[in-house]
């Protein structure tokens, strides 16, 4: 088994999402790619505003093309900095524990 991975170019939906995100939640805005297994990758986008959003795709390496594509988003970890710089409000709690 290799490690290599075949990119997938994101999709115009998927880079249209990414942008609208920066767009509301301001520049620059933080990327974290994650590996979701089977289903792919999740992106998660940290707005500069403390927002959360996300955008799946198919793979970490289509992950790591949309945030190259988009401009003023930039690639993060769940480093101390990113962390602190997102804002959970209520609403999302909520959701998160599934009320």
């Amino acid at each position: 088994m290799t490690s290599e991975e075949t990119v997938v170019a994101p999709t115009g939906a998927q880079l249209a999402a990414a942008r609208k995100f920066v767009q509301a939640h301001g520049k620059p805005s933080r990327a974290v790619v994650e590996n979701i297994g089977r289903a792919g990758a999740r992106v998660v986008l940290v707005g500069a505003d403390g927002a959360l959003g996300d955008v799946v795709v198919p793979s970490v390496a289509t992950g790591e093309a949309l945030v190259e594509a988009v401009e003023d988003l930039s690639p993060a970890a769940w480093d101390a900095e990113t962390v602190k710089a997102t804002k959970i409000g209520p609403e999302h709690r909520r959701k998160m524990a599934g009320k």
